[in-house]
């Protein structure tokens, strides 16, 4: 079994969680935040929603630079509805999926750099950057989720059995 292979079923499970948190965000609550620095509800699940792309882009290139010298930085997506949210996450998902399964082992071994305005942030083998830049973000930040949905008296999927909401 290659790498890749090994991650698939995680990548599935987590993003299949992913997508229950993403479907309860309701589009009436999207600028609203807990603590003055906090992400606004929307702005965090679009962070999360897009994150999947980030798997398809570290194993499509070699590097990326988020604020590059000269151009314009990056910036998530924004998103009017919570169907557009989930509708992006879900193309994220499938080509970030397809892409995993077809990488080889040599590929996900082969360094990746994240850099902001041509300063190298990190440099990691590419299946090292699937786990933790991208699965374990969407993880982390998928938590925060759950916590703006019980905020908001938003009933809170179960993710690894039934949650309170589902008793």
């Amino acid at each position: 079994m290659n790498i890749s292979q090994a991650l698939l079923p995680e990548f599935d499970q987590e993003m299949a969680n992913t997508r229950k948190v993403l479907e309860r965000v309701p589009v009436a609550k999207f600028s609203w935040k807990p603590h003055p620095k906090s992400f606004e509800f929307g702005a965090l699940a679009a962070h999360v929603a897009n994150m999947a792309e980030w798997a398809n882009l570290t194993l499509e290139s070699d590097s990326f630079d988020y604020a590059p010298p000269g151009r314009e930085p990056y910036q998530t997506p924004q998103f009017k509805t919570t169907e557009a949210l989930v509708a992006a996450f879900d193309k994220a998902v499938a080509a970030a999926r397809s892409a995993l399964q077809a990488a080889d082992d040599a590929k996900m071994m082969a360094p990746w750099t994240l850099m902001a305005g041509g300063k190298v942030m990190m440099t990691m083998p590419k299946a090292a950057v699937i786990r933790t830049f991208v699965m374990n973000h969407v993880i982390h930040h998928r938590g925060q989720l759950t916590v703006y949905l019980r905020e908001n008296d938003i009933p809170v999927p179960g993710l690894y059995g039934p949650s309170a909401d589902e008793q």
